[in-house]
C-alpha cells in the first residue's frame, strides 16, 4: 500500500470556477477575488481580508502596513519555515527569536518578557502545525509593551483559540495557500486579515503598487506588485467551502494516529484538543530519538515522511552567515527540530491507509 504525506486537492468544480473566471473576468483584481477576501474574512471572523501572492507577501506586508520601523526587532519563533523569518528581514526589520513550548512548539510566554529589548517593535507568534499560540499571555505581554501582534497563521485555516479563529487575535493574521496547506488557491497565495479598516486600506494599495484609492495613476505610498490572481482566488472560494469538513477529517485521522500511536516506542504525540483550543492538524508531527531510521524503515513501506523542520531558523546557513549563532542559544527548539517526523495527514486518507502506518511504525518499534 502506498501513503503520500499529502495530496493537494482539485475537484471539478474548482476547475469549472478557474475556466469560468478566465473566461469572464479580468485577470488581475477580477470579482472572484473580492468575493474571496469576504468570505475569507467571514471564515475567520473579522472585518477585512486582503488578499495577496503568498504567505511570506503577508507576512511583509502586514508589517509594513502597521507602520513597524526599519530595523526594529521583531520576536518570532525559531521553529517554523524559513519564510516566518525572512518576511521579517524583507520589512527591512530584524528577526529576533524566542524558546519554544516544548509542548505546543510554540513560543514560550513565560520566556517572551525577556527577549523584549528597546528596539522591539512587534511580535509574531506561529501558531506551528495549525495549533493556536497561547494568544492570552502573548497578548498580555505585547500590549503591556505596546508590540503590536501579527499572527503568523499561514498553517492554521480555521483553528480556533479560546471562541476565536486564528488569525483574528492579533493586530493582524497572515495566512498562505501554498500547495501542502489545508486549503490552496491551485498555486501560490496569502491572505492577510484584520479588524483594522484602515490597515486593510493601507494594504490593498501595497499590493497593487502604491495606487491611491479611486486612482490607476497616481500613487502615494510605496507598494508592490503582490496581487492574487483572479484565477487563483476563483479556485480558492471552492476550497474554502469544503475547508470545515477537511479539517474535521484531519481532526479524526488525528484521533486515530492519538489511540493507535499512543505507548507505541518512544513517540510523543502533538498536543491534544481541549475545551479551549482546536487544532487543524495542518501536519501531524510526532518525535522520536530514531527518525532517520524509522523514516527509512517507512520509505520501505511505501509510507512518505517529511521532517518539519529538521534545521531550526537561527541554525538555517543563511543566519549563521547574517546573525552569528551557532548552535545552543534556544535549546529546547533544537531538541526538538532534531526529533520531529511528519506522518501522511491529508482529507482523503482512509482509515485503512492511517492502520497502515500505525501498523507499520508499531512493526519498527517492535523489531
Amino acid at each position: 500500500m502506498k501513503v503520500a504525506i499529502t495530496i493537494p486537492a482539485m475537484t471539478q468544480e474548482m476547475i469549472d470556477a478557474a475556466v469560468d473566471a478566465l473566461r469572464n473576468e479580468r485577470m488581475s483584481l477580477g470579482e472572484s477575488m473580492f468575493k474571496f477576501e469576504e468570505e475569507f474574512a467571514q471564515m475567520v471572523g473579522v472585518k477585512r481580508a486582503v488578499a495577496v501572492s503568498s504567505g511570506t507577501h503577508a507576512l511583509q506586508l502586514a508589517m509594513e502596513g502597521l507602520g513597524i520601523k526599519k530595523k526594529s526587532t521583531v520576536i518570532t519563533s525559531p521553529m517554523s519555515f524559513i519564510a516566518s523569518s525572512n518576511a521579517i528581514i524583507h520589512a527591512g526589520c530584524v528577526p529576533r527569536f524566542c524558546d519554544i513550548d516544548q509542548k505546543t512548539y510554540a513560543i514560550d510566554p513565560k520566556k517572551l518578557r525577556r527577549r523584549i529589548t528597546k528596539k522591539t517593535i512587534a511580535v509574531m507568534p506561529v501558531h506551528l502545525y495549525g495549533y493556536p499560540c497561547d494568544m492570552d499571555e502573548i497578548l498580555e505581554v505585547s500590549r503591556e509593551k505596546g508590540l503590536a501582534v501579527i499572527e503568523d497563521a499561514c498553517q492554521a485555516h480555521g483553528a480556533v483559540y479560546k471562541g476565536r479563529k486564528a488569525g483574528s487575535i492579533g493586530d493582524a493574521g497572515c495566512f498562505s495557500f501554498y500547495a501542502t496547506k489545508n486549503m490552496t488557491v491551485g498555486g501560490d497565495g496569502g491572505m492577510i486579515t484584520t479588524d483594522n479598516e484602515e490597515l486593510a486600506d493601507r494594504l490593498v494599495s501595497m499590493r497593487h503598487c502604491g495606487r491611491m484609492k479611486g486612482s490607476n495613476y497616481d500613487h502615494d505610498i510605496l507598494g508592490y506588485t503582490v496581487r492574487l490572481n483572479t484565477v487563483n482566488a476563483a479556485i480558492g472560494r471552492e476550497q474554502l467551502k469544503l475547508l470545515p469538513e477537511w479539517n474535521e477529517r484531519r481532526r479524526a485521522i488525528a484521533a486515530i494516529y492519538d489511540r493507535r500511536l499512543r505507548r507505541t516506542g518512544d513517540l510523543k504525540l502533538p498536543p491534544a484538543p481541549s475545551e479551549e483550543i482546536m487544532p487543524i492538524y495542518h501536519l501531524y508531527v510526532v518525535r522520536t530519538n530514531r527518525r532517520e531510521e524509522l523514516a527509512n524503515f517507512l520509505k520501505q513501506k511505501e509510507i512518505q515522511t517529511a521532517f518539519h523542520y529538521h534545521v531550526p531558523i537561527h541554525l538555517q546557513p543563511l543566519y549563521k552567515q547574517l546573525f552569528g549563532y551557532k548552535g545552543g542559544e534556544f535549546p529546547k527548539a533544537e531538541r526538538v527540530c532534531s526529533e520531529v517526523i511528519s506522518l501522511p495527514m491529508y482529507p482523503g486518507l482512509t482509515d485503512e491507509q492511517v492502520g497502515y502506518v500505525c501498523d507499520s511504525i508499531a512493526e519498527f518499534f517492535g523489531r
